[in-house]
């Protein structure tokens, strides 16, 4: 369908908990009206990841372009700070040939970056305080960093997970360099938004959540999880790296080097993508400009899909 833009700069958010459906919806609008993806999953960038990523195959994809999918190697660092910059530049060169750009996915802190003015650009870096960070976080456990960032930045905190150590050090390297906490580098200009935002929370029951979060698992271990961490593994690539900390490789690693069973693993891995999907709500319950679907009123993702679509009638000409 082709579609004038009425609104300037206008810009689809689906996100949501994991399990909930958001690739499969978001395709299904891209290709009703004409728009592209930009994935705004931390995970999806890496490359040689797409069992336990669950990243989309060719045929899911359905022929609609996909942006910010297998841009890096596992043991390449990628930050929010380069996400907020290529994902903007996408959105333009999208917005540019009057297309809709529709970015999908679970990582809170991807989306605020590119919707809200987060500056970056003079926070710098400082390897070697970053090491130092690192090598403490191995020593006495990532909660420790966590309680660090608390007193300098309780903002920052709340909203990180006390073991998620990437973004914890992350944050405490802004304030050592700058002084500042990072949370200040959101800058008011609410009079001055960037895009026409519409964003979209896909939800369900909890219950039903959990077993779609359940059998999700037990379809990745069908579909070779186990053979693909261990051929990451194989590839020298080491359980250290933040690529490898994300769910069910660092579960599955885990049963690899023996240090527990295959079963225990798998268990481990549902609980943790439980508590996963229970931390995503708490951070995009906190956004009051997300309209939420319940996933569960609809006969499928395309009538999600087309949900949406009655829900930006006015701003697309033509839907």
């Amino acid at each position: 369908m082709k579609v004038t833009m009425r609104a300037p700069n206008p810009l689809v958010v689906i996100t949501g908990p994991t399990a909930t459906g958001k690739s499969d919806t978001g395709v299904h609008l891209a290709e009703l009206v004409g728009g592209e993806i930009i994935s705004a999953d931390s995970m999806l960038v890496y490359k040689g990841m797409k069992i336990g990523t669950a990243k989309p195959s060719s045929a899911e994809m359905r022929g609609i372009p996909h942006h910010l999918i297998d841009i890096v190697e596992p043991d390449q660092e990628y930050s929010v700070a380069l996400f907020q910059k290529q994902a903007r530049a996408i959105i333009a060169d999208i917005l540019e040939r009057n297309k809709l750009p529709v970015m999908v996915g679970g990582t809170g802190l991807y989306i605020r970056a590119v919707i809200d003015n987060y500056d970056f650009t003079s926070a710098g870096g400082d390897d070697r305080f970053r090491e130092n960070l690192i090598r403490e976080s191995y020593n006495k456990g990532p909660e420790s960093l966590h309680r660090r960032l608390s007193e300098v930045d309780p903002q920052t905190a709340s909203n990180l997970h006390p073991k998620d150590s990437r973004r914890v050090i992350r944050a405490l390297e802004v304030y050592n360099l700058t002084g500042r906490p990072i949370s200040s580098y959101q800058r008011a200009k609410k009079d001055q938004p960037l895009y026409g935002l519409h964003m979209f929370g896909l939800t369900m029951d909890r219950q039903k959540l959990y077993r779609r979060i359940e059998q999700r698992v037990d379809n990745m271990l069908a579909a070779g999880l186990v053979d693909e961490v261990r051929g990451l593994l194989e590839q020298g690539y080491p359980r250290e790296l933040n690529s490898m900390r994300g769910l069910g490789y660092k579960e599955i690693a885990a049963y690899l080097t023996g240090e527990i069973s295959l079963e225990r693993a798998v268990e481990i891995l549902k609980r943790n993508t439980r508590r996963f999907a229970k931390r995503q709500l708490t951070w995009f319950r906190r956004d009051s400009r997300i309209e939420w679907l319940d996933v569960c009123r609809y006969n499928n993702h395309r009538a999600v899909a087309k949900e949406i679509i009655r829900r930006l009638e006015g701003v697309l000409k033509g839907l």
